[in-house]
């Protein structure tokens, strides 16, 4: 059964106001709820940690809705949509991942910083060198993480507002970046949980919503639904088995390897991820959060092969389709229609309006926690501690310099992520994450482990791990398929890709860890290793936690 979709443009005017207005009015409860969170905003705690006030539910709630990004539920559900089998796997990834990040890193780091990733590594070592290398990796890979995010906001607003230019989705793209600028300098972390929290809540009740009504079309029976995703698809039983996308050929197998490993590793070093553990007031909350985030990822995820699976048995996929237009990205907006009715019914402009809405807080959270991670490391890490770390001994820079300073720092990198996103328009949104993943892989986690598990790890093995790591990644995107060589490549017309993989996890992960390795046995650095135990009670117990990373 083939359904041929009818663009936004084309719909019924009424409908079409209907549904941009429950849209306007999703937006506007979100910069609601940031006003109000910013009038409590008085110290660096209130700004970057949110007073540490929430509570396990609260916060678990916020992981979910962190975690739970565009990339989730537009990319994945698209990839799913177009490749079947292959695009299920960044479902597993993702859910995998997660459990990675919870058991070797979260709470250990929630005990030992204080308020970002590079407070827990400067504990033990020489502060100016590893602030610097981290608060650079900080930044490279919230900014990578963005581009996901915002593309898929011109995907979205693309969809509902009937624009199909490439240079009005980039006026789309401005505009978020504007919001998401408003959201952080205004709301902090506080303003920004909240949105976090009721995004979940939406999220959750909106994908449970559509998976039922999918469900529902195919009698709950799901091998009935895969069976239509394999018809519709126009590739029968091969949509349903490993291959489509990725394992054509040797290149097409390490490719995959190189995605899975990034999915697999990156959660556990991403900062914007392991922050939200320091919005909580002690270990006993971490661990609630911990659970709360567990039964809502999961759920989601498994939710995803009915958002998938459900678009490819219900909608166009094929080469001319909106939804392969869109590289995917649009799939669960679409369906959401095709399941409420149709393009031209009443019931499918609402449900469009309010999984949009719904797919636009999304971004929106995300986004500003993404944003609110690399400011809140720029100014705590390299301007507090690294330029004017001797101002900052004698207490002439104050919390509410800093906080000025985060805020400047906030519309510098949403510019920056504006810039890149606007040429990368072309690219899956998950595929753009699995490319962040990948980053943090290689320059966080290999000193974040190290640093906690290892005693001899010092000054010159942190840095040269997180530098080694950062540039290796950042080099072989650089130079692979992503940015040139292809007619889906960021840059169309030339080609100067050398590195044949789209994911550069498999050379640049083991790299990291390896630099970190040979970084720390040339580095003479006695103090790390004195000062381990302490890093360890601290991991452990939480003991000191509130108090300063310095020594």
């Amino acid at each position: 059964m083939t359904t041929l979709l009818i663009p936004l443009a084309d719909a019924e005017p009424g409908n079409q106001a209907l549904t941009i207005s429950l849209f306007t009015a999703v937006v506007a409860v979100t910069l609601y709820i940031t006003w109000w969170a910013s009038r409590q905003n008085k110290t660096t705690a209130d700004y970057y940690a949110g007073g540490r006030s929430f509570s396990g539910a609260q916060n678990g709630l916020a992981v979910a809705g962190d975690y739970m990004s565009a990339a989730s539920f537009l990319g994945i559900s698209g990839q799913i949509a177009l490749y079947g089998y292959d695009g299920f796997l960044y479902s597993i990834g993702f859910l995998v991942a997660w459990l990675v990040a919870l058991l070797l890193v979260a709470e250990l780091l929630r005990n030992s910083g204080r308020f970002t990733m590079a407070d827990q590594l400067a504990f033990r070592m020489k502060q100016r060198p590893v602030r610097t290398a981290a608060a650079s990796s900080t930044i490279v890979v919230s900014i990578f993480y963005l581009l996901a995010q915002m593309v898929g906001a011109g995907s979205l607003v693309g969809l509902l507002l009937g624009v199909k230019s490439e240079g009005l989705k980039a006026g789309v793209i401005v505009l978020v970046g504007a919001l998401m600028i408003i959201y952080v300098t205004i709301g902090g972390m506080k303003g920004t949980t909240w949105v976090q929290i009721v995004k979940a809540v939406l999220l959750m009740t909106g994908t449970l919503l559509i998976t039922f009504l999918v469900l529902l079309k195919f009698d709950f029976n799901p091998s009935k639904l895969l069976g239509a995703a394999a018809a519709n698809s126009g590739k029968g039983e091969a949509f349903l088995q490993p291959g489509l996308l990725y394992g054509k050929d040797l290149t097409g197998q390490i490719d995959f390897l190189s995605l899975g490993l990034a999915l697999v590793l990156g959660t556990a070093g991403l900062p914007h991820i392991l922050i939200r553990f320091y919005t909580v007031p002690d270990s006993r909350s971490a661990r609630r959060s911990v659970q709360w985030a567990i039964g809502l990822i999961g759920s989601f995820y498994l939710m995803t092969l009915a958002l998938g699976f459900g678009a490819a048995a219900l909608l166009d996929t094929g080469k001319d389709s909106a939804v392969a237009g869109s590289k995917g990205n649009t799939a669960s907006v679409l369906l959401a229609e095709m399941v409420g009715g149709g393009p031209d019914s009443l019931g499918g402009a609402i449900l469009l309006a309010l999984i949009a809405a719904v797919a636009f807080a999304t971004i929106l959270a995300v986004v500003a926690g993404l944003t609110l991670t690399s400011a809140s490391s720029f100014a705590h890490d390299l301007y507090v501690n690294v330029l004017r770390s001797e101002d900052s001994a004698k207490g002439k820079v104050t919390e509410k310099n800093e906080i000025r300073v985060a805020r400047f720092a906030a519309i510098g990198i949403g510019a920056v992520a504006i810039g890149l996103a606007i040429p990368a328009q072309k690219l899956n949104i998950a595929f753009l994450v699995a490319l962040a993943f990948a980053v943090a892989a290689s320059a966080n986690l290999p000193a974040l482990l190290f640093n906690l598990f290892w005693r001899r790890f010092n000054t010159s093995g942190a840095v040269w791990s997180i530098y080694g790591g950062l540039t290796s990644a950042v080099v072989l995107v650089i130079f692979s398929p992503v940015v040139s060589g292809k007619p889906t490549s960021m840059i169309t017309g030339a080609d100067f890709a050398w590195f044949p993989l789209s994911n550069p996890g498999i050379v640049s992960i083991p790299l990291g860890f390896l630099l970190g390795v040979v970084g720390t046995y040339l580095g003479r650095d006695k103090t790390s290793t004195a000062r381990y135990n302490e890093l360890s009670v601290r991991a452990l117990t939480g003991a000191g936690a509130e108090g300063p990373a310095k020594h």
